[in-house]
Parts: structure tokens; sequence; C-alpha cells
């Protein structure tokens, strides 16, 4: 990491995009500010730590989503032929073979530290301001860097700290072991300041008492595993912070408080939780807000990555034939293809299914790309595996039609190898087992997931796609997990059937619900939430805690504790004294 990264003094964030049209209701538009200095306004220096969220660090795959997704069995990035070769960066962290030195360690380290420095400059600059708003915007810019913190402590055993109150403070760094404890403490004591969702013109986007709720559980839910890192089992029964209960009870407090508020309730339809027109949704608590219209950024990354280069939404763009699951995980919904989770198919507005099987021979035109004339082909959400089927691009930029000017749908076949079916296969034969590699005859290998919905309105990477950082389904998957570890089993169960039966397939499949299993083990409840929190960059943490973490997987053999947790980048060892470099690094 630059030593800048860490000084306030010395960050610069040109056309950072954010303001205010009334009080306290930050909106988008174009500033020039000096992070750290006087002049920077309280709305401003928030903003920036709020854009920090989208900058890359929460909405790219090469960044947290690659360290809590690429390490585990939901995802994997293999070199593909001639492409995401790159040094074996991408590899590495499914095969456990990262270092200080891996740029995805790296650039997440530099994300979440920057996420770390723009809270501290809001919270300075929050405390000189004298406006009404001063309690809110404190306490806003005090949870944000509770939640970056967090997260840093969660990759990487460490944390940056300076006290935003003393001029010139020192360098501090803290240690997940004794700073979970005071995340806790910090974050509870916000509760007061923070606005309820809804009132002071706040959003889903902002930082309000409902997302300081899912934090706190999130943070209850893994304190044991901070406090003891590398132990064989971890102690989820011990006293909570405020000597009021356990952990496991304030992860049910806290969770119940969200799931009885009358503010949110599961959608039926379980992805739109992940569509272009997300924003607001009744199941989303906390998202980082994604708007292609400024010039935030914005990525179309968690869909892009996976869908095959021939895959075209519109004539204007692809994917990138990237990233896919394993056998191991697609192995694990065996008996639960009909769960509304699975899959979904898309339905034309004429009444036209896609149905992805070699039986379509068109779809309607009729749907465009926003603010174009750009047909849009709609791929189904969920798992993507077997053959694929849909439009074919012609040399005049435009999709093949049929007589009656519908797109055809067509047998597909990979871009880098025409010869080569695309099919999706559940199996990954690599010529090395333990190295995530394909020949250029091998790369329509992997179950692709389409989870998000593809944003085809400005390029291949920007999308109108809010990511969520904490939902409805997440607060289920985490009450139940709590009454699980405290051997109350029948409540876990409850709570995971009600995700299940909450959820109901598409109208070709008459609407129906999701079906309840009638017992719940450990093994049971793992893959109950993997089902609810695919692609969610939830799943590392949930199987350190479950002990799954260490397990062999394709192409990563059975490791050790100590990768539990990743290096301090090497950049920041060799600039600063401060850090001490995490064991067997």
């Amino acid at each position: 990491m630059r030593r800048k990264s860490l000084k306030l003094h010395k960050l610069t964030c040109a056309l950072l995009t954010v303001a205010l049209v009334s009080c306290t209701d930050l909106h988008e538009k174009v500033i020039d500010e000096v992070l750290g200095s006087n002049s920077s306004s309280p709305e401003n220096a928030l903003a920036a730590a709020y854009g920090q969220l989208d900058n890359s660090t929460f909405v790219d795959h090469s960044r947290v989503f690659a360290m809590q997704e690429y390490s585990t069995d939901e995802a994997l990035l293999p070199t593909r032929g001639s492409d995401w070769g790159d040094g074996g960066v991408w590899r590495a962290m499914h095969e456990f073979t990262w270092g200080p030195d891996n740029a995805v360690v790296t650039n997440t380290w530099n994300d979440l530290t920057n996420g770390i420095t723009k809270s501290l400059t809001a919270i300075s600059s929050a405390n000189q301001d004298n406006s009404p708003n001063k309690a809110l915007f404190l306490a806003e810019a005090r949870a944000l860097l509770a939640f970056y913190t967090f997260h840093t402590l969660d990759l990487y055993g460490q944390a940056p700290y300076r006290d935003p109150n003393v001029a010139n403070a020192p360098l501090e760094v803290r240690q997940a072991a004794t700073a979970i404890d005071d995340l806790i403490k910090e974050v509870e004591s916000l509760l007061p300041d923070l606005a309820n969702l809804g009132e002071q013109k706040t959003h889903n986007g902002r930082f309000t008492k409902e997302a300081a709720y899912a934090l706190l559980a999130d943070m209850y839910l893994n304190r044991a595993v901070f406090k003891d890192r590398y132990a064989a089992t971890f102690n989820f029964s011990e006293q909570a912070v405020d000597g009021n209960g356990t952990d496991m009870d304030k992860v049910i407090s806290y969770t119940t408080q969200l799931i009885e508020s009358s503010k949110f309730s599961l959608e039926s339809n379980y992805f739109k939780n992940f569509d272009i027109d997300n924003n607001g949704r009744p199941e989303l608590i906390f998202v980082v807000t994604q708007d292609i219209n400024t010039l935030r950024s914005s990525s179309n990354n968690f869909v892009y990555m996976p869908m095959e280069r021939n895959q075209k939404p519109s004539p204007a763009n692809r994917g990138t034939n990237a990233s896919c699951t394993t056998p191991e995980f697609y192995a694990t919904w065996e008996g639960n293809h009909d769960d509304p989770r699975f899959h979904r198919h898309y339905q034309y507005d004429d009444g036209t299914w896609f149905m992805n099987d070699g039986t379509d021979v068109s779809v309607p035109a009729t749907s465009t790309v926003a603010g174009s004339t750009l047909p849009w082909f709609h791929f189904n959400r969920g798992f993507q595996v077997g053959q694929q089927y849909g439009p074919k691009l012609q040399s005049n930029g435009d999709f093949e039609r049929t007589a009656d000017a519908r797109i055809k749908v067509s047998k597909l076949f990979c871009e880098k190898n025409t010869t080569l079916a695309m099919d999706f296969t559940p199996a990954l034969t690599f010529n090395n087992p333990s190295q995530a590699v394909f020949t250029q005859d091998q790369i329509n290998q992997g179950v692709r997931i389409f989870k998000y919905e593809y944003d085809p309105e400005k390029d291949n990477g920007s999308s109108n796609v809010d990511i969520p950082l904490y939902r409805l389904g997440g607060m289920y998957c985490m009450r139940a997990e709590a009454y699980f570890r405290k051997s109350q089993t029948a409540l876990a169960l409850a709570d995971i059937n009600k995700l299940r039966t909450s959820r109901t397939r598409e109208a070709l499949y008459g609407n129906a619900p999701g079906k309840p299993i009638v017992s719940l083990n450990e093994q049971t409840l793992y893959n109950e939430i993997g089902f609810e929190m695919y692609w969610e960059m939830y799943r590392r943490k949930e199987a350190i805690r479950f002990g799954k973490f260490e397990a062999a997987c394709t192409a990563k053999p059975a490791s050790e504790p100590y990768r539990r947790i990743y290096p301090i980048p090497q950049s920041t060892i060799d600039a600063s004294d401060v850090f001490t470099q995490n064991d067997h690094y």
C-alpha cells in the first residue's frame, strides 16, 4: 500500500460525484475535492467515503469478491486458453498459492484502507461542522469507518487507524482479536444518532440504523473467529461485549429487529434483488448504489465475468468467458434444481419463454436497450448449465432475424474456439488437476452463474444494479445459524424454510413456491445458506465458521489454517514498519 493512502492530508480525490440538494439528501454532482483539507465540506467528505464502496471495492470481481468467493467452492476464475492467465493471479486465489505480492491481495487492501482513510476524513470534517446535520453525518462516517475496518480485519487480520480528533495523529494498527469488541461498542454507540431508513431523506444506500443492526449481527456472528483465527473449533457461546447474553443471542436479537420490521419483506421472485431496477426493493437493507448516469463508477462485473463472449445481451454487448462455479458447489444443489433460487426463465412481453434447451426458434425484438433502439436479448437467470442458445451477431451489426423480424435463437459456440460448442459442463477437467488451466479446447467448461441482471445500457462494464451488502434473506441465514449454534434446531429450520417457501418459481411452473425441508443438520444448514447467499461475497466467512475452508476442492488442495487470512501486501510492509506480516507469509 502506498504511504499516502494512510495520510489524511495527502489523499486526493478528483472528480468525485456527490453533493446536497436538500439538507440531508446526498445526490450526485461533480466536485473537485482534496481529502483531509479544511475546505472539504462534511457532505463531500462523507460522499467520498460512500463512493469508495463503489470504487471497485465491493462491486468488481477483482477485489472483495475475489477474496471472498474465488477462495471457496462457489467460484473460481481459471485460465481459459489464451485468456485470464495474467501471471496466475486469478487462479492463485482458488489454488491457495497467493502471496504478499499478489495483485488481488494488494489492490483490495488499498481499496479497503482508502475507505478507512476517507471515513476518517469524513469524521474529521463532520467534527468541525456546526450545521443541524452534524450528528447524523458524524454517525454515518463513523459507521462507514467500522464497516471498512471490519472487512479489512476479516480479510487481513489487521487494519490501519488514525485518531481523527488529533492533529497529525500517529498511525496505529488494529488487530482483529481485540478490535472486534471495540468495533461492536462503537457501532452500538452510534444507534441513537443514525437515522431510521427513510427518515431524514435516507435510503438503503446510506448507513441507517437498520444497516447498523445488520453489521452488528455480522460482527457478532464472526466474533469468535476474529478472537481465535486459527482455532480448530470456535467458541460461539462467548459472553457478548456488553455482558448481556452470548454472541449468538446478539445475532438473534439484531436480525430479529430487521426480520420483524415492516420496512422489509422477502421477494417472491428471488432474482428481483439483483435486477437493474432493484433500487429500493423491499428486501435490501444496505446496498452499494449504482447509476450509470453519473461520473461515479459502477460495475457490471458480477454477470459480465461468467457470461461467454458469444453471449450477447445486445449487438453492442457481450460477456468475457471467465468465472464459473465448481463441481462441488453445483453438486450441493442435487435434488434442488426446482428451488426458485437455482434458475429462472425469462418471459417476453408477448408471452414467449426463453427455454435455452434447443426448442427455441425465436424471441421478439420488441425489448430494446434503454436509451437506444438496440434489441435486448434476455438470458435466463441463476445457474446456466449445458449447451447454450441465443442470438448470433451478423456482419451488419444486428442480430440474425427470422422472416418475421424476430430474433433468431441458435446453438452457440465459443468465440475464441468457433468449433467448440458453448456447453457449460458441471465438470472441470484440467490437464494438471492442481492447476486451474484450460486449453483452448476446454474453454467452455464450468457452470455459469447469472445471478445479477446484465445491464447493456452503456457498455459491458457499467450497471444500474445496486449491489446488496445486507439484505433480509441474509438476516434469516444469520439467525438460523445462531439458533442452530444454540441447539435451537427447530427455530433454525423454520427460518430456512421461510426462505425456501417464500420464493416462487416463474409462471411457466405455476408460480410454485419452494419446498420446505423436514430436518436440519450442520451440513444441510451450510448448504442452505449457500443456496441463499451464493455469489454475494459471503461464502469464505461461512466456510471458516463451519470448518470447511481448508477442505480440498477442484484445483485446490487441502490447506492450512493460516490461509484463513491474507498477507499484508509486500508494498505496505516495505513502506511502513508499523505492520507485521501475518504468520507463514
